[in-house]
């Protein structure tokens, strides 16, 4: 090989450089850490799921305790209202309304990862929802009317 010399009965290849191996290793490792560090951040601030606590009866319809604000979507499946509340939590649980409009039979139950309440009458059903923030959990008033 030339201008290569024999040292100290030592071999005369160049030995290769650790150096960008070890580069490509600190900023893997530095990505690595900023990742896990902005998921834990990102946990840290998400809110918590949606849960509903308790469900009443009421003089016009039901009455609903979540933990925070919910945000349901209303919808009409084959003469039954059904409120659908996506990643919610809570037990499924059922009961019945005698309103002024007639019998009206309600079902907390779960649909994959969301609470649907489904609200059943011999006649078709609307409702109004009222909410307001009530000693730290909120509080959503159902109000049932004739279509």
């Amino acid at each position: 090989m030339q201008g290569s010399e024999h040292r100290d009965d030592r071999h005369s290849t160049p030995v290769e450089d650790p150096r960008p191996r070890l580069r490509w290793r600190f900023v893997g490792s530095v990505m690595l850490i900023a990742f896990l560090v902005g998921m834990m951040l990102g946990r840290l601030f998400d809110p918590p799921p949606l849960r509903i606590e308790d469900v009443e009866p009421w003089a016009e319809g039901l009455q609903l305790h979540f933990n925070r604000e919910p945000q349901a979507h209303a919808e009409p499946v084959g003469g039954a209202l059904v409120y659908r509340y996506e990643n919610a939590y809570g037990r499924e649980r059922e009961g019945q309304l005698n309103l002024a409009l007639g019998l009206v039979n309600w079902r907390v139950q779960r649909d994959g990862r969301d609470l649907l309440l489904v609200l059943v009458s011999p006649r078709p059903l609307a409702g109004q929802w009222h909410g307001a923030q009530e000693d730290g959990r909120w509080r959503a008033r159902l109000a049932l009317r004739p279509e």
